[in-house]
C-alpha cells in the first residue's frame, strides 16, 4: 500500500467513525426528544440543545480530514503515510465512542426535562462533560499531524 492510500484511508476512518459516531448519538438524542415533544411541544429549545450535541464528533472528524487531505502528496512514502494514519486514529476513536455516550447521556436529560423542565441548564453539563474527550482527542490527532 502506498503513503498516499495510507494517509487517505485513516483519514476517511477518522471522518466516517466520527460521523457514525454522531449520527448514533444523534439519533438517541433525537428519537427521546421526539417523544417528549409530542407531549409538550412548548420544551422544544430546552431540548434542542441536548440533542445536537453529539454532533460536534462528526464535525470534529470533518475537519480533520480536510486539515489532512493537505499533507498527503503522491510521492508520499509509506511511513509518512503511516504516520498521517496514526496521527488520524485518536480522533477517530474518541469520536466515534464519545459521540454515541453523548447522545445516550443527552438522552437521560432529555427526560429529565419533560418531567422538570426547570434543570435544563445543569443538565446541558453531563453531555458536555463526554465533549471533553472528543476535543482531547482531535488536539493529540492535530499534534500528531504536525
Amino acid at each position: 500500500m502506498t503513503g498516499s492510500a495510507l494517509a487517505t484511508l485513516g483519514l476517511a476512518l477518522c471522518a466516517g467513525l466520527c460521523g457514525f459516531g454522531s449520527s448514533l448519538g444523534l439519533y438517541y438524542s433525537g428519537s427521546a426528544a421526539a417523544g417528549v415533544l409530542a407531549e409538550e411541544p412548548k420544551k422544544f429549545s430546552k431540548v434542542l440543545i441536548l440533542v445536537v450535541l453529539p454532533a460536534t464528533q462528526g464535525i470534529y472528524g470533518f475537519v480533520f480530514a480536510i486539515l489532512g487531505l493537505s499533507g498527503i502528496t503522491p510521492d508520499m512514502s509509506a511511513l509518512e503515510g503511516a504516520k498521517l494514519f496514526a496521527a488520524a486514529m485518536p480522533l477517530a476513536i474518541t469520536g466515534l465512542i464519545s459521540g454515541i455516550f453523548q447522545g445516550k447521556t443527552a438522552v437521560g436529560g432529555i427526560y429529565a426535562i419533560a418531567k422538570n423542565e426547570s434543570l435544563s441548564g445543569k443538565l446541558i453539563l453531563f453531555p458536555a462533560m463526554i465533549e471533553t474527550y472528543a476535543i482531547l482527542g482531535l488536539v493529540v490527532s492535530i499534534l500528531l499531524m504536525s
